[in-house]
């Protein structure tokens, strides 16, 4: 049995050595543009959301630190679950473009939601309206069966997500995610901020805050861009629903284990 796992790995090493993902870090930011500020139809250009993510410091390894065989075994076998799904979804190109190889999720949150703190805005052009279209969000990927949920009714207190207003983003985005994760890629908390007005000073409407919300909580889950404009992860967002690359890489990603592939 010993033999056979010996010989299980080093096929896994050899087949490992095929797996070169880019060195190229992740790009924290991105171009925002609300294209049509009227009330939208099936047609319209969705607005761009983008976003920063920040993860929390993680302790440095020890020296001579290695990976346990076990260990190895389980990230090998992650690498071969992504390359082959690639084109399926795009979960492989998150890790490819990521600073760090991991995969960063929520961890057993769906009999405990992550609570959400969603209050009402005083910037300039914020609608009550604005709430009901995060909460449409919020319930669109829930529709989408991702393994995690959120009680969108938590007190700020003692949320661990936090949604802010502002008129206007300084660069050109309507939309902003950060996060922090723990050294094993376990997200901990967020804080998403959305513009009222779009960076060319024509105000939002609810289903344009629905559309940069639902890519903002894609964010949330732990998703990162895609490369292909018919997702609504893609960096310059350009459709108004999910699709279903972007259901598919939601539910991989909480397949797979959180932390380094690596």
């Amino acid at each position: 049995m010993i033999a056979g796992l010996a010989v299980f790995l080093i096929c896994a090493i050899l087949w490992d050595a095929f797996y070169t993902p880019s060195t190229r870090p992740r790009p924290l930011r991105g171009v925002v543009t609300v294209t049509d500020s009227a009330k939208p139809d099936s047609a319209a250009p969705a607005p761009h959301a983008d976003s920063v993510v920040a993860a929390a410091p993680a302790p440095p390894a020890s020296p001579g630190q290695q990976l346990s065989y076990i260990d190895q075994l389980a990230r090998a076998e992650i690498r071969r679950r992504l390359r082959a799904s690639a084109g399926y979804n795009y979960l492989g190109e998150v890790v490819a473009e990521s600073e760090d190889s991991a995969l960063h999720r929520w961890d057993d949150r769906v009999s405990r939601p992550v609570r959400v703190w969603l209050p009402a805005g005083t910037a300039a052009n914020f609608q009550p309206a604005f709430l009901d279209a995060v909460r449409s969000a919020f319930q669109r990927w829930e529709e989408a069966a991702v393994p995690v949920r959120f009680d969108v009714d938590a007190d700020s207190e003692h949320a661990e997500v936090r949604f802010r207003w502002k008129v206007q983003f300084d660069i050109d985005r309507t939309g902003q995610t950060d996060l922090t994760w723990d050294q094993e890629g376990r997200l901990l908390s967020g804080a998403v901020t959305i513009a009222t007005f779009d960076p060319k000073g024509r105000p939002l409407s609810a289903d344009d805050v629905r559309v940069v919300a639902l890519h903002e909580i894609g964010h949330l889950i732990g998703l990162d861009h895609s490369s292909d404009s018919n997702d609504l992860m893609f960096a310059n967002t350009k459709v108004r629903d999910l699709s279903p690359r972007d259901i598919r890489s939601a539910a991989m990603l909480y397949r797979l284990a959180p932390g380094s592939v690596r």
